[in-house]
């Protein structure tokens, strides 16, 4: 019978517990997956796992149970049972669905980016919040874009707030932490056009061409895009606000931006 971890003082607890804290994931270059949908998106970008903890009691479909036969099968990494009072405890969830992973980062350069004939890039600059970066991450994903480029980052990618906001998407593209300053040398030597967002752009963001190569900036809640990159843009556009607010949040802006892109190059009505 497969022994249960039951005490929250079992120092492979305590390992999870410090990977929530982002000098541990850095020191280790490990972090956590939690769900099914993310731990099975992990595995389709071909990352490692080191680790999986599992408490069937919290299971909320089949599936659950496919993936854990199929790595119990593989024999690759270590297997273990929680229990679920337990489990709960470590869970980021309201709703926990028995599935926690240990997976190693992985380090994409630019260097590495496959860009199409009609590139559409993301520069995501200096966010703040792991939530509104995780939300960004799954847009570009449903827009099919060719690389997000996180540039100077406030919060690591890999914040166990981000795999769970980007429900995993942060694993099925091509994600780049890099400086600013080289990301903007990176589009100009690609000759792809960079398009700011800010509530003081000239043009409507529905009134500029989107097709052809594109890189799409935005910057952080509190400060949005820096001097130089709003200077650098190629067009500066906005998102039409009609209340009190003067702009939307990052992650919905965002989504907005790439989606008249897809419109455009998509034909779309």
């Amino acid at each position: 019978m497969r022994n249960i971890i039951t005490s929250s003082q079992n120092e492979r607890i305590k390992k999870l517990e410090r990977l929530k804290k982002p000098r541990e994931r850095k020191k280790t270059g490990r972090f956590l997956i939690e769900g099914y949908r993310e731990i099975s998106r992990a595995l389709m970008g071909n990352y490692v796992l080191e680790e999986l903890y599992f408490s069937p009691e919290l299971f909320l479909r089949k599936e659950n149970e496919d993936l854990l036969a199929k790595k119990i099968a593989q024999q690759k990494g270590v297997l273990t049972q929680l229990a679920p009072a337990l489990f709960a405890k470590l869970s980021y969830r309201d709703r926990p669905d028995g599935l926690l992973a240990v997976a190693t980062q992985k380090k994409t350069l630019v260097e590495q980016i496959s860009l199409s004939q009609e590139p559409l890039v993301l520069l995501a600059e200096r966010i703040e919040k792991p939530g509104n970066l995780g939300t960004i991450l799954r847009s570009s994903d449903a827009a099919g874009v060719d690389a997000v480029l996180v540039t100077d980052p406030v919060t690591d990618i890999y914040n166990p707030n981000v795999v769970r906001s980007s429900v995993g998407c942060l694993f099925t593209q091509t994600v780049v932490q890099i400086e600013q300053t080289r990301a903007l040398s990176y589009l100009q030597e690609h000759k792809i056009r960079t398009l700011a967002a800010t509530p003081y752009g000239e043009d409507l963001f529905t009134e500029v061409d989107l097709s052809g190569p594109i890189a799409i900036l935005v910057g952080s809640e509190q400060y949005g895009l820096k001097e130089e990159s709003l200077a650098s843009a190629d067009l500066r556009v906005r998102i039409p606000m009609f209340g009190e607010a003067d702009s939307l949040n990052v992650a919905q802006a965002t989504t907005l931006l790439l989606y008249e892109a897809v419109r455009q190059r998509h034909r779309l009505s």
